[in-house]
């Protein structure tokens, strides 16, 4: 019996730190990907590369449009304009969009396109 301990030890460790490891990578590559945009931090917001967030690729949810990512999902409230990030179904707020993110990826339109009557702009 305890020449078993050892391997299952270093299975199970094997196990956990695989499992940290994909997590980590997951929030990185989350993280990453919510602003796929650099520069324009200055009015009027134009001096940015990359490409805007196309909104046709986000899910529709009751309340506004959501990023499903690796490890939590990005949600934009299409009344409010509050960002929030959903981990294991719990929602946690976190700030309404930005001057910036309102001219560069123009998610005030994006949300009355899908039907909603955007609070923000």
């Amino acid at each position: 019996m305890r020449r078993l301990w050892k391997p299952l030890l270093y299975t199970l460790a094997g196990v956990g730190m695989l499992g940290t490891l994909t997590t980590l990578v997951g929030l990185v590559l989350d993280i990453s990907a919510i602003d796929p945009t650099q520069g324009g931090y200055e009015p009027p917001y134009t001096d940015y590369v990359g490409t805007p967030i196309d909104w046709d690729e986000l899910d529709i949810t009751a309340t506004g449009m959501a990023w499903r990512g690796y490890v939590f999902n990005t949600l934009v409230d299409c009344t409010t304009g509050l960002i929030s990030f959903e981990v294991f179904k719990q929602q946690i707020p976190y700030r309404p969009l930005s001057p910036r993110a309102l001219a560069v990826h123009r998610p005030a339109e994006a949300c009355r396109d899908r039907g909603f009557n955007p609070e923000f702009e």
